[in-house]
This record gives structure tokens, sequence and C-alpha cells, in this order.
């Protein structure tokens, strides 16, 4: 792609996190120089049917594959770094970055995958690596993983520094974030802030990750029967506050979800999770536990069909089923769009006998690892930001936290919320957005991780949507209809209310059909098929407003 664009200018991007909370990846750009900032994945919501998962469109960086320099990692959760697999079969990146959890967790993902090569290597609090155009460092932030942090990339025009997910705990069940290096950074020139926006929305600072712990401590001794805990995978600290909290109460745990065993063995590694080993006891021994002896540690916290969870709700689970007095905790908060998959799977859990307990401000089983206004306000504030890029979240959240840097004295023309595509160039005379610059467009998964194509995806929506009719026609040469016209639908309308509509659309659809053959001398059965359905569908739109996709049968005796 050729851009009317003075070399010299600083060029920042995002492939994805605007507009959307997950699928990270920015980009910055500087003569023949690129910097990848993440590469995350977005779980896809029922919206687009039958895809699991949506990654960014890695085409930009194909074409100027030969001016990336590296990719480097905030953290290890998999917004950030989901989509390593499709974007390193697509594209060659001389090195990626990582540090601590994070780069045990891309290894752990990588061996799924022996036939891609990549090359991983670590960073600490203290690595820099220098560039022609740019010099990287990094400071830690606080998260809901180990080892989060934000980075430093040192320009010309001063330093483009992107926060990463953050939150300011001042007491972390971690390492505390350096807070020395963010406000050393704003006073050596901080030229454009891309911050964390995930909850612009929530006005008070979050709770402590170790306030937390108290609570889950305190709901785990109320319970007297089998426990079932949902939590994000990726969320470390938790997941130790509830094996720390099984352990005080005496209760054994089994693990079940594929990403959350992974996560825990790479946690254990690093001794992020410490634990007596006797604690965890294999899938298969759980029926040789009393219920109050056992934590069912699982994945599914957001509602997704095929976890654990989901599956226990609905009953489908092989060896999970739900009993009398069994104690549901969600340890978590929905992602936005969620919702609605959550509520469902709660009221299957409580339908079948189970008893509850989501987080609220009484029950306090999660706290949020993203930064509230006040801890934004910090941030920019330590950062003093010439320009504010906000990123990660949807618009809504981005819009809110750029008017959070106006209120603190940024100039309004120096905010700039962005979609994917757009380009941000900043050159010594000023700043400026062209919008669409680059290609950014959503690639969708399914459960197989195969592409699905986006015209499949359309004519999935509109079936869902609409629904599907067939129409079957038998004619001889001599043009005469031998029987009448058979119908049949699928998820259009009901076949015993909707009589009288159906009888419509099944005379409609001969008259024209019986027009369209005395329309020409010989029977044309493409012609046909394309009028009649263009005719058929006009009409019934007409009727009710509704565009069932039409099959079409012509059986020539």
């Amino acid at each position: 792609m050729k851009k009317k664009t003075n070399q010299t200018d600083i060029l920042i991007a995002s492939l994805g996190g605007l507009g959307a909370v997950g699928m990270n990846c920015y980009i910055v750009e500087q003569n023949d120089e690129i910097i990848i900032m993440d590469a995350g994945i977005l779980f896809a919501n029922g919206e687009t049917p039958g895809v699991d998962y949506i990654i960014p469109d890695f085409t930009y960086l194909k074409e100027n594959e030969s001016k990336i320099k590296a990719l480097f990692v905030t953290h290890g959760h998999e917004d950030h770094i989901g989509s390593f697999p499709f974007l390193l079969e697509k594209v060659k990146i001389p090195v990626i970055y990582a540090s601590g959890i994070a780069y045990n967790l891309i290894k752990n993902k990588m061996y799924e995958y022996p036939n891609i090569e990549y090359n991983l290597k670590t960073f600490t609090d203290n690595s820099e690596f220098k560039y022609n155009n740019f010099t990287i460092s990094f400071f830690r932030t606080n998260h809901s993983i180990p080892d989060s942090f934000g980075i430093a990339i040192k320009t010309n025009l001063g330093y483009i520094v992107n926060t990463g997910d953050f939150k300011f705990d001042l007491t972390p069940v971690g390492k505390c974030a350096d807070y020395y290096t963010m406000t050393k950074l704003g006073h050596e020139g901080v030229l454009c802030l891309l911050a964390d926006s995930t909850n612009a929305d929530i006005a008070n600072f979050s709770l402590s990750e170790k306030q937390i712990s108290e609570n889950i401590k305190l709901s785990f001794k109320q319970v007297t029967g089998r426990i079932i805990c949902a939590t994000f995978a990726s969320n470390v600290f938790r997941v130790q506050q509830i094996l720390e909290a099984s352990q005080e109460c005496g209760r054994y745990v089994a693990v079940f979800g594929h990403s959350m065993e992974k996560n825990i063995e790479a946690a254990m590694k690093l001794k992020y999770i410490n634990i007596n080993k006797d604690l965890l006891i294999s899938q298969r021994d759980i029926h040789k536990y009393p219920p109050h002896k056992l934590t069912i540690l699982c994945t599914g916290s957001q509602g997704e069909p095929l976890a654990a969870l989901s599956r226990i709700a609905n009953g489908t689970h092989k060896q999970i089923k739900l009993l009398e007095n069994d104690t549901i905790i969600y340890s978590s908060k929905p992602i936005p769009g969620n919702e609605e998959f959550i509520n469902r799977n709660i009221n299957m859990l409580i339908k079948r006998g189970a008893k509850v307990i989501r987080n609220t401000p009484l029950t306090g089983t999660h706290t949020t690892g993203h930064a509230s206004k006040e801890e934004m306000k910090l941030m920019l504030t330590f950062m003093k930001p010439k320009y504010f890029m906000p990123v990660h979240g949807e618009y809504n959240m981005l819009k809110q936290h750029a008017n959070i840097a106006i209120e603190l004295g940024t100039p309004k023309k120096n905010c700039f919320c962005l979609d994917n595509g757009d380009v941000l160039h900043i050159s010594k005379k000023g700043a400026r957005v062209v919008k669409k610059e680059i290609p950014a467009d959503e690639v969708y998964l399914d459960s197989n991780l195969s592409d699905v194509n986006s015209a499949i995806l359309k004519e999935r929506k509109h079936l869902s949507e609409e629904g599907l009719i067939s129409l079957t026609f038998t004619i001889n040469k001599k043009k005469e209809l031998l029987c009448p016209v058979k119908y049949a639908s699928k998820g259009f309308t009901d076949s015993v209310t909707s009589a009288n509509l159906i009888n419509q659309i099944r005379t409609k659809a001969t008259s024209i059909f019986k027009k369209l053959l005395d329309a020409k001398k010989t029977i044309n059965i493409k012609y046909i098929r394309n009028e009649l359905t263009l005719q058929l569908s006009q009409y019934i739109y007409d009727i009710i407003e509704k565009k069932p996709f039409i099959i079409l049968t012509i059986h020539l005796i």
C-alpha cells in the first residue's frame, strides 16, 4: 500500500482493539521500521453464527513484512496473544519478546503448532532494544495476570507509550507497579499515549486483589456442599486464590478446561501458584470425594457454549452432573456482549437446583484488572501526553476516556478516537488522521480454527433471521404441472398457525411459474428459477417484510 505522506512521519495504527474489548494489535511505524505490540483474539458472540473467534486482518503486515523489526507482548491474556499462530503462519516476524508467564503461555500455545517456526525471547523490567528509529523499554503494571507491562517506544519526537491493560493496586497480590518509570516518562516527554479504556464508565477505584482473596475464602467457608467455581483461565491470581481457599477449607480441587490446565501448569513452573500438589486431583476421581471436600475449578464464566460450565448447566457434561446443594461461584465480570449467554447459564443452573453466587458489591468475588476513571486520571497525570489515543474498548469507552483526558487539560484536537485501520500521522508540524488507510477487517474462525468466508457468514446470519422456504415443481415437456407445488420451510413460519400465508405463497408461486413457462417457446429452467426467485421474494417481503432464502426445484419429466 502506497502512502501519500512524508516518510519521516511517525505512524500509529490499530489492526484490532478499537471498537471491541479484545483482539488487541497495535503498530508503530517510521521510515522502514515497524514495531508490533500484541496480537490478540476476540471471542465471538451470537451475532456471528458458526463463528467462535475473531482475529485481526494481517494483510498490512504481510505486505510490509520486510519492515517488521519485532513484536512486543504486554501480557499473556488471550486478547493479546491469542492470534499468534495465525499471524506467524502468514507473516515472518524476526523476533517476539515476552516476559514471565506470557513467555510460557506463548510457548504452550505454539507447542500445538509444530510446523510454525518462530523466535521467542524474554525481556525484563530493565531490558532495552535499540533500532534505527526506535528504542524500546518497559515498565511493570498491575493487572489480573502476573508480568503485565507497559511499553515505551522512544522516537525522535518523544515517547509513544502503550500502557497495556492496567490498574492501580496499592496492595497487589504480585509485584508492585513501576510508578517511578511512569512519572519519569512523563517528565522526559510522552508524545502519544495509548491507554486501556475498558472501564472508562466506572467511577471508583477497583477493589484490591487481596480483598477479593479474603471474600473468596469467606464464601468457601459458608458453603457446605460441592463448590463449582468459574473464572477466567488466564486470571492466575484468581486461580491461586481459589486454590488457597480450597486448601484452607480442606477441599480437593479438580480442574476442568484445557486452557485452565495449561495456565495452571505454566503458573506453577514460575511459582505464581504455590500449593500442595496433593490438592489437585484427577478429573476421573471426583466421585471418590464427598461433596463438602470437593472444589471443581472450571472455565465458562462468560457463557461460552463449549466451555465446562455451559455443559454442566445444560446437562451435557460427561463427568459432572449437578447435585443437590451444589454451589456455583462466578469469580468474573461479564465481557460486554456476553450477558445474554451468562444469564442463560445461570437460569439453567438454578433450574437444575444449584445455588449461584455472582460477583456483587456484597459478595466481592471478583475485581477488575482494568483501570477505572480515577485510575485513568492518574495514568494521564503521570504521562502528561501531548497526544492521546484511547485503545482497547468499545467506541463509547474510547470516547469517555478521551473526555477524561480533555478534562485534565489535553486539548480536544489532540485526542483521537480511531477505528481499526485508521492511521495517526505525527510529525514536527502536528498530528492528523487518515481514515481507513490500511486494511483492518475482522477475520472469522470456526471451532476448528478455520477461516469462515464473510459471504458464508452473511448467509448464515440471513438464514438465522429470515429462514428458508423450498418449493418443488413437477412438469412435463408439454409445460403441464403434474401435481400441486410442494412447499417446505425451516425457521420461516409456523406451518400450523400460518396456513393461510403458506397457501398464499404457494398460489402466488404457481401463478408466477405458469406465466414464466408461457413466456418462452422452450422450457428454460435457469431463467424460470432466477425470475421466480426474484418475484416471489419481493411478494413475500411486501406481505410480511421478510426475505427468506428460496430454494426452487424443477423436475422435468
